[in-house]
């Protein structure tokens, strides 16, 4: 059996789409431990999971909130360069100290997400395969698909075009500060120079928690690129404990772990529902306090919560009220609950489009006012679900968590690439 290494960006939402990867495989016999810093160590539920902290110095106990508090801030521009900022510190921390950490932890391959540069860097140079987890959009580049964080609807004309290969270079002007950090790794490793995200990815398999019908229309896709869809764990018997009204329209509302602070969004939310005469769940993930939680129950939530048991919720809910997170979306998809999507940072401009091109939902500004998402959950009531139908049986099929686990096994017990369709 395989020691396992996992290297993803400190992200609940990141380590728990990896860790429901790691318990399939740790089921399988296998060992993973994760390498971050030491505060990102609180996600990891499942005790048999390793985990090795690293960044002492650069990254000490108490470090992680205050990098969250700026990401959550991610989509003001006057904040971004701070949020770049942590993104550099963390690579560089981690191309300095995993590959010693590797070695002591006698890893045999690593499982690293796409969001974190030195994943694929620090496997190469010290050659060990490693296979890459797309936990958020996959940031694969084609010339005719716009980036994942830019918040543009899908058109493969001409003016479409320029507009994303303009966006493109306006966004790789902004990460220069990641690029340098990634080009300094790759001499000091003495391997080939990257720019980039998309150019740090395995050669021996992709892993995507999307679906081929949701994303956008690739034409150029690696031969070993697998979409297998979410990467969950197989514990969804929980139940909630809201006595909803089978009667009455019920809306399920959460911002993520990172957003579930934004107030005033979820106060518009809350007005809508009342004026629809709608039950609504309020998910904030812990950013609200109590005094917080009564004014939204004032303004017309149903039930406010810190966190709900997503996927039995989102199956009873006529509607989903969301930021745009993947995770969110693709089990509002699996459930088959249409949703409005409010994105507000990272990649969820691309999700929110691709909701919107694959038909299960709708779009507005995260700076919607109760009136335009009253008009919006009124649509979603009579909203046509075969797409999101169709886009639940594929899903269905995809393999998720137990198809990754295998595509995984096969590049560890080849040692070559697994191309898509070989593992089913």
């Amino acid at each position: 059996m395989s020691h396992f290494g996992v290297v993803a960006p400190a992200f609940f939402s990141h380590f728990q789409a990896c860790q429901a990867l790691a318990s399939e495989l740790i089921d399988r016999g296998h060992n993973v431990t994760f390498f971050q810093q030491a505060d990102a160590g609180r996600w990891l539920t499942d005790p048999r999971i390793g985990f090795h902290a690293v960044g002492a110095v650069s990254h000490p106990p108490g470090s992680l909130d205050r990098a969250l508090r700026r990401a959550a801030t991610s989509n003001n521009p006057l904040r971004l360069r701070g949020v770049i900022g942590d993104l550099c510190t963390t690579t560089r921390m981690l191309c300095t100290e995993l590959p010693c950490a590797l070695h002591k932890k006698a890893v045999d391959a690593l499982l690293c997400d796409q969001m974190e540069a030195a994943g694929g860097i620090v496997a190469e140079a010290v050659g060990l395969p490693f296979i890459s987890i797309a936990c958020a959009l996959p940031v694969n580049r084609e010339p005719q698909i716009p980036l994942p964080v830019m918040p543009f609807a899908y058109g493969s004309d001409e003016r479409s075009r320029r507009m994303y290969d303009g966006s493109q270079r306006v966004y790789d002007w902004l990460m220069r500060p990641l690029r340098d950090v990634v080009r300094q790794a790759c001499r000091q490793f003495r391997i080939e120079s990257r720019d980039g995200l998309h150019e740090c990815l395995s050669p021996y398999a992709q892993i995507s928690q999307t679906i081929e019908g949701f994303d956008l229309p690739r034409t150029h896709s690696p031969a070993f690129f697998h979409a297998v869809g979410p990467l969950r764990t197989k514990n969804f018997t929980q139940h909630g404990e809201w006595p909803i009204d089978p009667d009455r329209p019920f809306a399920f509302a959460s911002l993520g772990t990172l957003q579930g602070g934004r107030m005033d969004m979820f106060r518009q939310v809350a007005k809508a529902c009342a004026r629809l005469d709608a039950q609504l769940l309020v998910a904030h993930c812990g950013g609200l306090d109590a005094a917080q939680e009564d004014r939204l129950k004032r303004s017309g939530a149903t039930w406010v919560t810190d966190f709900a048991p997503q996927q039995w919720v989102l199956e009873k809910a006529d509607a989903a009220v969301t930021h745009g997170g993947l995770n969110t979306v693709m089990d509002a998809i699996k459930a088959r609950t249409p949703m409005l999507v409010m994105p507000i940072g990272f990649d969820q401009p691309g999700v929110a489009a691709r909701v919107s091109y694959a038909g299960a939902g709708l779009q507005l500004s995260r700076r919607a006012r109760a009136g335009k998402i009253h008009d919006g959950l009124a649509q979603l009531l009579d909203f046509p679900l075969e797409p999101i139908q169709r886009l639940a049986a594929e899903l269905d099929k995809a393999g998720g968590t137990a198809r990754a686990a295998d595509i995984v096994e096969a590049v560890i017990s080849t040692g070559k690439p697994v191309l898509a369709g070989a593992v089913s």
